[in-house]
């Protein structure tokens, strides 16, 4: 699991060239207060799933983290069909960038507007590989962008969007105060905070013994 420390320790690039976002980065550009934790879905949050699911599910991703990838690539899928689209869960997914690709990714993602940010998220855990390595990634993530229709112009404009780059921001701040959030993936089930990625099976145990009596 990548974690936090880590990466503001020894990670200097992806693709070898940009450094990590400091937390002196974070609190120059945001004064925040810290949330209400029990209030567990936020009204600008991107989330899937039935309002009225008995169990709710935040994740804080980073989308340069390769376990965040795993997990979406290779569980979610299955915790989509077998949970959230039969109405068990609602699934929050919160930004936690662990550095300054992962920030312009998440950008790009909210860029493309609320309809189209999930999809965004998927194209760009599939593509993790080619885009992290790119010799140039915010070039490859203008390419990633005009795919879904997200123009150079578009992205270049929301990249420049401070008050984009404070959501983004807010929710690593946030996900500090109120949970204690230092890697990724970080999972906020029902409010109990669960580290590092799980397998479907793992998952779903956890899942299953907050289901209600049918």
């Amino acid at each position: 699991m990548v974690t936090r420390r880590f990466v503001l320790a020894s990670l200097t690039s992806v693709a070898g060239t940009t450094a990590a976002l400091p937390l002196a980065y974070l609190t120059a550009h945001l004064t925040t207060k810290p949330a209400d934790a029990a209030t567990l879905e936020k009204a600008d949050d991107m989330a899937i799933g039935a309002p009225d699911a008995p169990i709710t599910v935040i994740e804080y991703f980073s989308l340069t983290c390769p376990h965040c990838a795993d997990f979406h690539n290779d569980t979610f899928p299955q915790i989509k069909s077998d949970y959230i689209d039969t109405g068990k869960v609602r699934f929050i997914a919160r930004d936690f960038p662990l550095n300054r690709p992962a920030l312009d990714a998440a950008i790009l993602a909210h860029c493309a507007g609320p309809e189209r940010y999930f999809a965004f998220i998927d194209a760009l855990f599939h593509g993790f590989e080619d885009w992290t390595r790119a010799s140039d990634y915010r070039k490859a993530l203008t390419q990633i962008g005009q795919l879904g229709g997200v123009s150079a112009a578009a992205f270049d404009a929301c990249l420049k969007d401070k008050a984009l780059e404070k959501r983004v921001l807010t929710s690593m701040l946030e996900a500090q105060q109120n949970f204690d959030v230092s890697s990724t993936p970080t999972f906020v089930v029902n409010g109990k905070k669960i580290d590092g990625n799980m397998k479907f099976g793992a998952f779903a145990k956890v899942l299953d013994r907050l289901l209600p009596d049918s």
